[in-house]
């Protein structure tokens, strides 16, 4: 895979929501224009497909050169080898089957990629985000270390995930790997991992202890939190916490499975100071019986003393047996979880452009 920023290949996307599409198009890793953005009116395939093509003509005409392919995110599910959109709860003028991929190829006379959101936000934080921050810190410390997996969170109204190794996005035999929001949930047995890892959640929380029957939204049980609005200050921090305790479950079972550096982003990101003390408490801790809840030693980069030692050199040589050579030894096994410095709609841009140029 080329450095994205180096490539001078333009790629036309699009950041597909249930409410709103936005369209821009990359080169270099950059965008070109500013935004477009249209009512997504996924009620209505008819409308909802002239939108689709309209933006893309929009965006094409703003253009200095030929777009080589069109690659985007949509939430949720589908057979997105084959460009078809099925049965999303957010858009259901797509249900029974949409071949957007083929209508949008045969219109523009371009490949068109399409992915889920929560994949191509992995792999833009693995492409142009966490991961090659990470890397350059280690060469800048001298260390041989370098990482090669990403989980990648989005925290919103849902809880997705994506998972790359060594720049390729792992997305399963049925395109649906990492569908997190239905893992289990071991701190509320009976309920998927979203239950608890949700804005739903904060404020189903939040109003479960008071009693509160007004309509609240996360950002107003974060001021609440915060004593910058009326309200149960306790029972607001109580919701981020058992918010991040949910949260920090999903990310040790991920950890364990897949071993990989962990970056979270998204809307509730904004509140990361409310739940991820919470998220690094079960990281951090242990099983009933004793056993660590990780095999690894989890850092938070959020932290500048534990991004310091994360990235320490911290090796020594060790005699190989029966000669006089000797070799470097890490003794300890490193992981590390932070807030990402990306937007989620640009991580996902990233991941759409390096996607489209990974299949050319």
């Amino acid at each position: 895979m080329s450095n994205i920023y180096f490539d001078n290949r333009i790629v036309m996307t699009l950041d597909a929501g249930g409410t709103n599409f936005v369209f821009n198009a990359i080169q270099g890793g950059k965008t070109l224009i500013d935004p477009i953005k249209k009512p997504a009116n996924g009620d209505n395939l008819e409308l909802c497909l002239q939108t689709m093509l309209n933006g893309f003509e929009e965006v094409k005409d703003k253009l200095n050169g030929e777009p080589v392919a069109i690659s985007f995110a949509f939430p949720g599910p589908a057979d997105y080898p084959n460009g078809i959109i099925g049965d999303l709860g957010n858009l259901p003028a797509f249900r029974g089957g949409v071949a957007l991929g083929p209508m949008l190829g045969s219109h523009f006379n371009v490949p068109v990629f399409i992915q889920n959101d929560g994949d191509l936000y992995a792999y833009g934080e693995a492409l142009g985000g966490i991961l090659p921050e990470i890397n350059e810190e280690l060469e800048k410390q001298g260390s041989a270390k370098r990482y090669k997996n990403v989980i990648g969170l989005t925290l919103g109204t849902g809880f997705g995930a994506g998972l790359v190794h060594n720049n390729v996005l792992i997305g399963g035999d049925n395109s649906i790997a990492a569908e997190v929001w239905n893992i289990g949930n071991t701190i509320s047995p009976g309920q998927n991992a979203e239950e608890g890892v949700s804005t739903r959640a904060i404020v189903n929380a939040y109003n479960s202890a008071t009693g509160n029957t007004e309509t609240l939204m996360p950002k107003d049980i974060f001021d609440i939190a915060l004593a910058n609005k009326p309200g149960n200050k306790e029972a607001a921090l109580k919701a981020f916490h058992t918010f991040g305790t949910h949260l920090g479950d999903a990310v040790a079972n991920l950890i364990n499975l897949f071993d990989g550096i962990v970056v979270i982003g998204g809307g509730l990101t904004g509140a990361s100071q409310l739940y991820m003390p919470a998220v690094l408490e079960v990281l951090k801790g242990n099983f009933a019986d004793g056993q660590a809840r990780l095999v690894q030693k989890i850092y938070c980069l959020d932290n500048e003393q534990e991004k310091d030692a994360f990235c320490k050199l911290d090796s020594h040589k060790i005699k190989v047996p029966f000669t006089e050579k000797m070799v470097d030894y890490s003794p300890e096994q490193k992981i590390a979880v932070a807030t990402s410095k990306l937007d989620a709609s640009e991580a996902i841009a990233l991941g759409a452009y390096a996607y489209a140029l990974s299949q050319l």
